[in-house]
């Protein structure tokens, strides 16, 4: 079973609003409410693309509520811990609109609001690690995203050592210290994007040459494979044998800046444990991610199937 984890889940409210004006009274012109957090759009891709996982973390009050029957409509069953101080976060992600030359609307601005999420105490955490110690060999856990100030800042790092004995295939998909604490663990796979690749070596990376031998370094520190995605330079996986593979962009107006990783993560999860395919898992992971860069929520799987065909031709 796959299990993915987010440990401050949310109601994601996304509004549009025609070319929006600080100070001022702006009426949406779109709007939708989506469950959110990495490791839950991790399990909504893996959903969308036929395979099931069991989202983990925490959620409490009215929003937690919601964030599970959203869950549960998409055919989901989530096992969060109820917590009972606080709420989960409503986060607010705002996009001003405006019309393009061939008349359609398009973003050309987009702020985000976050809240704080609910409190957790030792008691719930307990809870979540009796979770934990359920995980058997050739489970999957993927651990993603920021870790709350309520919860150790070593988290991660805890997780993998107490499942280190258990033959759990963990992929972890956070930033530089989160990231590096955890290599000894030897995660499965590892999803940095260029970007953080760089803060985790300290040094810029100019070339697709200089980002594969930083691979090469994190792999050298423990990971068993190195996914790294480019943005428009497309993506260059690592494997555990030394083979290199490399994947272009899918062509598409990106409308949506949310969640594309997560469901690069996703789609290469998907694709490797249906085929053992890295070449094949690399090139659903991309048409994944770029199915949810070109749509309003996390990409269908009609979708990623159009791109993932588009990759194919070329």
């Amino acid at each position: 079973m796959i299990y993915t984890v987010t440990f401050n889940p949310s109601l994601d409210y996304i509004v549009g609003v025609d070319e929006f004006k600080t100070g001022k009274v702006n009426r949406t012109a779109e709007e939708l409410i989506l469950p959110g957090g990495k490791g839950i759009n991790v399990s909504i891709v893996l959903q969308n693309l036929g395979m099931e996982s069991i989202p983990l973390g925490f959620a409490g009050g009215f929003t937690g509520e919601e964030i599970r029957r959203l869950m549960k409509e998409r055919k989901i069953e989530e096992q969060f811990v109820r917590v009972k101080k606080g709420i989960s976060r409503i986060n607010v992600k705002l996009r001003s609109l405006q019309v393009g030359e061939n008349g359609e609307k398009t973003v050309s601005e987009e702020s985000e609001i976050n809240g704080m999420g609910p409190e957790i105490s030792g008691e719930e955490l307990e809870i979540f690690y009796q979770q934990l110690d359920a995980l058997q060999k050739g489970d999957i856990l993927v651990l993603a995203g920021s870790i709350p100030t309520v919860l150790p800042s070593t988290i991660y790092r805890d997780i993998m050592k107490r499942l280190q004995k258990r033959e759990v295939m963990i992929v972890v998909d956070a930033t530089k210290n989160l990231l590096v604490n955890v290599l000894e663990y030897h995660p499965f796979l590892i999803k940095p994007n260029n970007h953080e690749l760089e803060a985790m070596l300290g040094r810029t990376l100019s070339t697709k040459e200089e980002v594969l031998e930083g691979a090469k370094e994190l792999q050298a520190s423990g990971a068993r494979n190195v996914l790294v995605s480019m943005a428009g330079d497309g993506a260059v996986l690592l494997t555990e044998d030394g083979a290199v593979y490399r994947e272009g962009v899918c062509r598409g107006t990106v409308v949506n800046s949310v969640g594309a990783g997560d469901s690069m993560v996703a789609g290469f999860l998907a694709g490797y444990l249906k085929t053992g395919d890295y070449g094949y898992a690399l090139k659903l992971g991309t048409a994944s991610g770029g199915a949810t860069a070109f749509s309003h929520g996390i990409g269908s799987r009609e979708k990623i199937m159009e791109l993932f065909t588009q990759l194919n031709k070329k």
